[in-house]
């Protein structure tokens, strides 16, 4: 009819340009560990997890079979973690703490800085920036991106910062910046990895 609107053709739905993906800042240490995590998941713990699974879909009713429903769903948690790691391996930018930096560089706050510092009660800490990957606050490795790190960053030995953290607004003077080697714990297996329990399997036969 001459009185109907010509139909539109549909328009795909606008989708914003990608932002710049964000730099994973690590260690040369710390990358090692995320890739031998990746290894040990992709080589071992999955393929073992797999043989379990297809071992217990043989053993009759799935919908009550314990072990491959518990196979199942720990394989989910492996693909999401590969998937994670995979991320946070290819977005690596690498950073060596030992690595002199020039000029005046090597005496300002940067990522990979082990900094001492005085709080507003005279206490000194002693602090490593490391990445998101490395943080462990029992040895007081702090995460780049964290609230201490960002007030540190660009200091140098004499400055005064201020921290704003959602507790606390504090000031921080700078005593020392230096450039360290950053002692990052290696991966290990953990315990209880089913591949373990399949090497030990197959040991015994």
């Amino acid at each position: 009819m001459s009185g109907m609107r010509a139909k539109r053709p549909l328009r795909d739905p606008v989708r914003e340009a990608p932002g710049p993906k964000l730099k994973n800042y690590i260690t040369p240490a710390g990358l090692q560990r995320l890739k031998d995590e990746h290894r040990f998941l992709l080589r071992r713990e999955r393929p073992a997890v797999t043989q379990v699974v297809s071992w217990a879909a043989a053993n009759g009713d799935r919908s009550e079979n314990v072990d491959y429903l518990y196979g199942k769903r720990r394989l989910r948690q492996i693909d999401s973690r590969i998937r994670f790691l995979t991320k946070r391996i290819d977005a690596a930018e690498v950073v060596d703490p030992a690595v002199p930096r020039p000029g005046a560089a090597a005496a300002r706050v940067f990522f990979g800085a082990t900094v001492t510092y005085e709080d507003a009660t005279g206490e000194e800490h002693v602090i490593s920036i490391v990445g998101l990957d490395e943080v462990d606050l029992d040895r007081r490795y702090i995460s780049w991106m964290s609230p201490l790190a960002r007030a540190l960053m660009k200091s140098t030995t004499g400055d005064r910062v201020v921290l704003r953290a959602p507790t606390k607004t504090e000031q921080l003077e700078i005593l020392d910046v230096e450039y360290i080697p950053i002692p990052i714990e290696p991966f290990r297996e953990p315990p209880g990895a089913e591949s373990a329990t399949v090497l030990s399997d197959a040991l015994k036969t």
